[in-house]
């Protein structure tokens, strides 16, 4: 991965005016993104997570040179997204789940082939990209199919190949997979950690209501709410902020030489049980994974025979709702 820095910005903040009629009630402006300042390393797939209304679309929009900021700077393969708007926008693609994109009455063939025009792209590079995004999306069949007779899952794979089709350096995927169904979803994980491999330099920004996709994706990412940055790592350095120690459960059978006492073995930090009819469930936190050696020798010395063993995981969820105070699925489909 590059250190070179494919985006920044600065302070970036978007408000949007209220309605001055007098009966509206509300009062100041509405403050989308507020003071942002983030930097996106050249080669990174980076996300961004955050309920409706927390700022990400207006981010990518101002990004992608669709709308301008209120006050701040961004910057886009180092070029000022409002100063050099025209410079940029050949770079650069965008993919918006839902977003009804094309022209009805040409069909997915001619429609791919429209945007690879609009891009400067060559005759001969255009059919040889567009051929092998219907394959990958499994759209080659609706090929000669009008846009209008596509179903809304066809629609957005449609949309995903334009997005891609134009050799982008930089991208930027809204909500790429939201209508698909899981195969689809699958395929195209898979495809965009392809496509970043495939040659050095490029760079995608992905926003995500799926904390697995985000999670499975995303060499950084940022959660966002009311247009502020609340947090950005590594999915594994978020997740490892609210659990600080490692976590056990295990099962095992009542022992038969008294209490397995296995708070007092040096690294258990916590170690709670409770009994069930014919076993008892353990809970540990251990100071580090080694420590679960010292543990599985006390239980058999106890007299007890393990029934099971896991090691709890944290998930992205929970650092979400740490963060938010609320989980996605309470905001419903994504904006």
């Amino acid at each position: 991965m590059g250190t070179a820095s494919a985006i920044r910005t600065e302070n970036l903040t978007r408000t949007y005016r209220r309605s001055r009629k007098k009966k509206d009630k509300a009062a100041g402006d509405l403050i989308a993104l507020d003071n942002v300042s983030l930097e996106i390393r050249e080669g990174e797939l980076f996300g961004l997570l955050g309920p409706n209304g927390a700022g990400k679309t207006t981010l990518i929009k101002i990004l992608t040179t669709l709308l301008a900021p209120t006050s701040g700077s961004a910057w886009v393969d180092g070029k000022d997204v409002v100063k050099d708007a025209r410079a940029l926008r050949p770079l650069i693609n965008m993919v918006s789940g839902g977003e009804s994109c094309g022209y009805g009455v040409l069909n997915v063939r001619e429609n791919l082939w429209l945007f690879t025009q609009i891009y400067g792209v060559s005759n001969a590079d255009a059919k040889k990209r567009i051929d092998q995004m219907l394959q990958i999306v499994d759209l080659a069949d609706k090929a000669s199919t009008r846009v209008s007779h596509l179903s809304t899952g066809q629609r957005q794979k449609m949309n995903f190949c334009r997005g891609f089709i134009t050799d982008a350096k930089i991208l930027f995927l809204d909500e790429p997979t939201l209508g698909l169904d899981v195969n689809a979803a699958r395929s195209i994980r898979k495809f965009v950690r392809e496509w970043l491999a495939e040659r050095a330099g490029r760079t995608l920004l992905l926003t995500t209501h799926y904390m697995m996709e985000a999670d499975e994706l995303c060499d950084r990412l940022a959660i966002i709410d009311k247009g502020k940055v609340l947090a950005c790592d590594t999915p594994a350095n978020l997740k490892r902020r609210i659990q600080q120690h490692p976590l056990f459960e295990i099962g095992v059978t009542p022992g038969a030489n008294g209490p397995m006492q296995l708070d007092t073995i040096p690294g258990v930090h916590q170690a709670t049980e409770t009994a069930g009819p014919t076993a008892i469930d353990l809970k540990l936190s251990l100071a580090e994974d080694s420590v679960i050696g010292a543990v599985v020798q006390r239980i058999v010395e106890s007299g007890s025979r393990i029934l099971s063993l896991k090691k709890v995981e944290p998930t992205l969820e929970a650092v979400f709702i740490e963060l938010v105070g609320h989980g996605l699925e309470a905001e419903g489909e994504a904006t």
